[in-house]
């Protein structure tokens, strides 16, 4: 990463993924785990870099060891860690999971009582460099809590619905109070919005509709240029004032479908930037996300380019690996959290 100036900056959570090197198992039965860097707007730019840009990340860390892990791996995937604010009383965020393939995959946060990057405030913010760059990337978790909502806000104003700026609808229900209050703070944030992305559930919170049909055409009322709605197995709907498009889902082996959203945000930032046409971004998009799906971990499996064109090409950017294969090849990269016999951790 150089010191010039990011074509990408997102805001958001960031934080450590623990993630289980055993599948099929509740963690009360996990022995081994894996340390990966985590946080949805941090992945998203982690993937965005591995397709050759150069992101920026405005989030919040604990000044604990896990914080500085944050940003020493940040730096090494190829996002800046500048614009990260090291809280001096909150701790690193931690999140584990549980691996039930192919469609099942329990999170837990470990958030309390708040997390660094919710406390990021307005005047951490460079409102400068948010207003200039050329993408800028946030989601609905930071709208949650004060004072996050607030630097939010501050950062959307000073863009002034520039193009591109993406909204994550990104809902998760731990987060907040009622559908309601998070209705009211996307309603707000869509005011700013060029490009909207989420699921259909997201889609019912921002606009109340569930329907991928009517939640594009609402979305699109509310201002935003592009409505993007994600229907699992039935693909992505992409709709503009003047575009209509539906691409179908990639067909792969699951291992971990966590992840997935965000390497189809750090594709879909590229294609923005690249200025590609709305089909071809879905289908990248639509790749990417299915090839982290069928690896363990997410940022650290983030696709190029080349595996992008090799899975629509029909071929397998895992090149035959197994599932036993990726764990080992995980476990080899000296990242593994094991339990001694005595439940003590060792590393």
């Amino acid at each position: 990463m150089t010191s010039s100036s990011p074509d990408i900056i997102t805001f958001g959570r960031s934080g450590v993924d623990i993630y289980p090197l055993e599948i099929g198992k509740g963690l009360e039965e996990i022995n081994s785990f894996g340390k990966f860097l985590g946080g949805s707007p941090t992945n998203v730019a982690v993937a965005a870099a591995r397709l050759g840009h150069s992101p920026a990340v405005i989030t919040g860390v604990g000044d604990d060891p896990f914080g500085r892990y944050v940003v020493r791996e940040m730096e090494r995937l190829g996002v800046s860690g500048r614009y990260v604010v090291t809280d001096p009383h909150l701790n690193t965020p931690i999140t584990l999971c549980e691996i039930f393939p192919p469609d099942d995959f329990p999170l837990y946060f470990y958030r309390q009582p708040s997390a660094p990057d919710l406390q990021v405030r307005p005047e951490h913010l460079d409102l400068e460099a948010i207003a200039a760059v050329p993408l800028f990337w946030f989601s609905g978790t930071g709208l949650s809590e004060e004072p996050s909502r607030s630097a939010h806000l501050a950062a959307l104003e000073a863009r002034g619905r520039t193009t591109h700026t993406v909204f994550d609808l990104d809902y998760r229900p731990m987060f907040w109070s009622s559908k309601d209050e998070a209705r009211e703070q996307y309603r707000e944030a869509l005011k700013f919005t060029t490009v909207a992305v989420g699921n259909k559930e997201e889609c019912e919170v921002a606009v109340g509709e569930t329907e991928p049909e009517r939640a594009a055409d609402a979305l699109l009322e509310a201002g935003v240029q592009i409505a993007i709605v994600k229907q699992g197995p039935k693909g992505v709907l992409g709709k503009t004032a003047e575009e209509h498009v539906v691409v179908a889902p990639n067909m792969i082996q699951v291992i971990n479908g966590l992840g997935a959203g965000d390497s189809f945000g750090g594709s879909l930032c590229h294609g923005l930037l690249a200025g590609q046409d709305l089909e071809t971004i879905l289908t990248r998009c639509n790749a990417a996300g299915a090839i982290v799906t069928s690896r363990l971990e997410c940022s650290t499996a983030m696709p190029t380019s080349e595996e992008i064109d090799l899975l629509i090409a029909g071929g397998d950017p895992n090149q035959g690996r197994t599932i036993d294969e990726m764990l080992e090849a995980v476990r080899n990269r000296g990242v593994v959290v094991t339990e001694d016999q005595d439940g003590q951790g060792e590393r």
